[in-house]
């Protein structure tokens, strides 16, 4: 019930009486009285005025099953929310859910995870209270071939739910990666189920540095955090939910034809190497040109003195001429 009334205080600037949460969740006054206490306990501040009810002034930034769910807007993601103060891996939880039934659109979310996965194998530092880290199941009805461009389609609404809390414009590093001012602060993880003409599952999972302060040795020259590159402290909750919010919007478009070419256009404003030299770290042949966008199937044209070449993910890495991006 404490999702429940953190969803009814947020919904109104004022006060909100303890007789209207009563009839609206069928409990008694001690009940709620109850529930705002363990709310204060949990670090909200919330005022209790006789005769005018209850109002929040503040909330912590604080990652909660009742907190992620009390700011849910989204149509479907978010369904169904795992939330986990210590985890092995999100991605891997989320796989054990799909095999035992968990719904298209549940969301795992950790606090803090102790064998994080990045892509190839890596692991990804996942340290408790400063950290975003969660993954999504999803269950569509697509052919095979188009599963990976789904890792695209994250990486706009990460990137747009960024923008959208900080006001600054992070970019990104084809296919996955987001970055502010040339470092990474996310990376994106997706892996499929399937048989061999059918998909059981996909998970996406995504690790976000928010409140780092400073990173191991061996990856401080490329990565960074929320805070360190805007100044800024966001809530974790919100910016969950408004990345959440703009993957709904993407996802759909991306079903209606099945490949980027509603995205596309949109994806290319926030590419971090447009129109600039990169690398194409390619095991066979690696070669160098200028990165000219994403094709409809999120291909990346690497514009070299042959040609035009369609780089696709995989294993092979792009990066700049002159560094990270």
């Amino acid at each position: 019930m404490k999702a429940e009334i953190l969803a009814a205080l947020r919904e109104t600037d004022g006060y909100v009486s303890g007789q209207e949460l009563c009839e609206r969740f069928g409990v008694s006054r001690t009940a709620v009285w109850k529930a705002i206490n363990q709310l204060k306990k949990d670090g909200y501040e919330i005022e209790a005025v006789n005769n005018r009810g209850y109002h929040i002034v503040s909330s912590p930034d604080v990652l909660s099953a009742n907190e992620i769910t009390s700011l849910r807007k989204t149509k479907w993601v978010g369904s169904q929310v795992y939330y986990y103060d210590v985890i092995d891996s999100t991605n891997t939880q989320a796989n054990h859910l799909a095999e035992e039934g968990a719904v298209h659109g549940a969301l795992v979310v950790a606090d803090r995870q102790e064998a994080g996965k990045g892509r190839r194998g890596r692991a990804w530092e996942s340290p408790a209270n400063i950290g975003i880290f969660m993954t999504l199941l999803l269950k569509p009805e697509i052919e095979i071939a188009n599963a990976s461009m789904l890792t695209l389609v994250a990486a706009l609404a990460v990137t747009k739910g960024i923008e959208r809390l900080t006001g600054e414009k992070p970019a990104i590093k084809w296919p996955n990666d987001i970055v502010l001012n040339g470092k990474k602060i996310c990376g994106i993880l997706t892996e499929l189920s399937m048989q061999i003409d059918y998909i059981n599952h996909i998970i996406i999972g995504i690790g976000i540095n928010v409140h780092n302060k400073n990173f191991p040795d061996e990856i401080a020259a490329m990565a960074s955090s929320i805070l360190l590159e805007t100044g800024k402290k966001i809530k974790r909750a919100e910016l969950i939910e408004a990345i959440w919010e703009e993957f709904e919007t993407y996802y759909d478009l991306f079903i209606q034809t099945q490949d980027l070419s509603l995205l596309s256009e949109e994806y290319n404003r926030y590419l971090a190497n447009m129109d600039k030299p990169v690398r194409v770290l390619d095991p066979k042949q690696p070669f160098e040109g200028s990165a000219r966008g994403i094709t409809d199937r999120g291909e990346l044209l690497v514009e070299t003195e042959h040609g035009v070449e369609k780089v696709s993910s995989g294993e092979v890495s792009v990066r700049g001429i002159y560094g990270y991006v």
